[in-house]
């Protein structure tokens, strides 16, 4: 870890803060929730080994990075976001990179690829597919359509009641009990019972989170807190109207895309069947590969690094 540079760039009027290592074609690593750069150092060292500049930035409202209006939601959609990984690369002195993301960042890397293919030479998306925009409702009224009030992106809505709870919860727990989440069910925050049935059981760390790792990923929250990172899910009604213009639009880059057998978006209803089937293919046309990995959960960079480091790679190298 001690051979990673840590920078500050302006980009796109907030300050962010980047990890990067390695001479190369470079790889823009693009976090979710609730993570940081940090959730890429087993793949940073590896890039940087293999002929890469790994290149991790904190996300907007995340971590070192500084100037995003965490009081307004508004300024987080997709838009937003892509904004600032466009003009990231920019700063970089790249005309198009390489592009992974997880989570949220796989949401805004398909996004990135769909505002601006030109600057992405190739993608490999992890755990969240490319979803076409429903026409019909918008994307929180459809969560709650299908799960209720309680589930955690319903819950996430409205400003501040989320935060008193994971205050009350408590930051390290927090961090521990998102990151240790194996469970293939959709997440519920009900009322007076955050984390649902999991609230009560004892966090036992696995072998791949260390308490070291807790305590950074708890020390940052700690400075920061989640609204940064809860603003994503706030913004989701309104990337709906924004996005409009790119309803039907395909990805035009190529991709490859890896998803552990038991990580909870695998198992959303339908997704199987739409990922296997050819309904992702149609939209993803340069689908060069679906990697399942097995026993895995959400947190792929992180639970099975060495897999991910290498077909990442294997990917890379085609191009």
């Amino acid at each position: 870890m001690e051979g990673i540079e840590h920078k500050m760039i302006s980009v796109n009027g907030i300050n962010m803060h980047i990890a990067e290592m390695g001479q190369g074609p470079i790889v823009l690593l693009i976090h979710g929730f609730p993570e940081l750069w940090y959730s890429w150092r087993h793949q940073i060292i590896y890039l940087a080994a293999h002929g890469y500049r790994a290149v991790a930035p904190d996300l907007r409202g995340y971590g070192d990075t500084t100037g995003a209006p965490i009081d307004d939601p508004t300024k987080f959609t997709t838009l937003h976001v892509v904004g600032d990984m466009v003009a990231l690369i920019d700063a970089l002195g790249a005309d198009k990179v390489f592009v992974v993301g997880h989570d949220w960042g796989a949401m805004i890397a398909w996004r990135l690829c769909l505002f601006r293919p030109d600057k992405v030479k190739a993608l490999v998306n992890l755990s969240v597919h490319f979803s076409p925009r429903n026409t019909k409702r918008k994307t929180v009224e459809n969560m709650r359509a299908a799960y209720g009030d309680d589930h955690y992106i319903c819950r996430f809505q409205k400003p501040g009641e989320i935060e008193a709870v994971l205050a009350s919860v408590g930051t390290k727990k927090v961090v521990e009990k998102f990151l240790t989440h194996r469970d293939i069910n959709p997440i519920y925050f009900p009322k007076g019972k955050p984390f649902g049935d999991a609230h009560d059981t004892p966090i036992i760390l696995p072998s791949w989170l260390s308490e070291q790792d807790v305590d950074y990923y708890t020390k940052k929250f700690e400075q920061t807190g989640f609204t940064g990172g809860i603003n994503y899910y706030r913004s989701m009604d309104l990337n709906w109207e924004l996005e409009a213009p790119w309803t039907d639009a395909k990805v035009s880059a190529p991709v490859k895309f890896i998803v552990g057998e038991l990580d909870l978006v695998y198992h959303i209803p339908g997704v199987k069947e739409y990922i296997n089937g050819g309904g992702f293919k149609k939209y993803v046309p340069l689908l060069d590969e679906v990697v399942v990995i097995q026993g895995a959960a959400h947190f792929i960079t992180q639970e099975t690094p060495d897999k991910v480091n290498r077909h990442i790679y294997d990917f890379l190298q085609k191009f």
